[in-house]
């Protein structure tokens, strides 16, 4: 029984692991999606844009940023795997052909840390034993490289659906007028958006090991502050087109 539960212990960390590995993608896409297109509606609605208009606005806007976002967070993500990949095949060529010269900056790192024979030769001997070790040891303290284990697809998709699934907040109420006709949509629409902002706000704070009432108030604050200027330039160019 013991085992049992300590292997459904394990799967459950593993999990929550693997969740919290896409945390900060997912803060990152449901950042933009709201902010973007809550900006969207706020600047239709300034230039006095009937229900219809916003949604055809505002989803054009949700799906074609959110698959632009999700493609560069892919494209940035592959970039660095093949970077990094490049710089230790790099090293393992190194490693291969120059082998007295990579143990000499072994020594180096070690050295810097405080290392002192006999102690130094014997950790520089542990390590240049193993080629694999040793290329990591050359990939963390010389190169200062720490591989990307998440998938960049996995990573453009976290991306994608948090703006889409975060994006959708601002227009949600103007999907359901479509439906059944709502009173006051942009005070609701605006309503259920602050509480999308302190969602994502909240997670914000996990993601950057801040307090949480900074990381709500920065994300309200620059949601805010987008509408803001969204709703008056809206405002504007509706007066003078009009």
């Amino acid at each position: 029984m013991k085992h049992s539960e300590s292997h459904i212990h394990q799967k459950g960390s593993s999990f929550l692991g693997s969740y919290q590995d896409y945390l900060g993608e997912f803060v990152y896409g449901g950042i933009d999606g709201s902010v973007t297109t809550f900006a969207v509606v706020t600047g239709a609605v300034g230039a006095g844009m009937d229900s219809s208009v916003i949604l055809i606005l505002g989803f054009a806007n949700l799906f074609a940023d959110g698959f632009a976002m999700s493609v560069g967070a892919y494209m940035s993500s592959k970039s660095e795997k093949q970077n990094y990949t490049k710089h230790k095949n790099l090293e393992y060529w190194e490693v291969e052909h120059l082998p007295e010269i990579e143990r000499e900056e072994i020594e180096d790192i070690y050295r810097k840390k405080g290392f002192e024979e006999p102690l130094l030769g014997q950790v520089v001997n542990v390590i240049t034993q193993d080629k694999d070790r040793w290329v990591n040891e050359m990939m963390k303290d010389e190169l200062n490289m720490i591989e990307d284990t998440k998938s960049p697809f996995q990573t453009g998709l976290v991306t994608f659906l948090s703006f889409i699934f975060i994006g959708l907040i601002p227009l949600g109420v103007y999907v359901f007028d479509f439906l059944s006709p709502v009173q006051n949509l942009f005070f609701w629409s605006s309503a259920l958006t602050a509480l999308g902002f302190i969602l994502i706000g909240y997670l914000k704070s996990i993601v950057t090991q801040s307090g949480i009432l900074r990381g709500i108030s920065e994300t309200l604050i620059l949601g805010g502050l987008a509408a803001f200027v969204a709703y008056f330039i809206g405002d504007f160019l509706g007066k003078i087109i009009n």
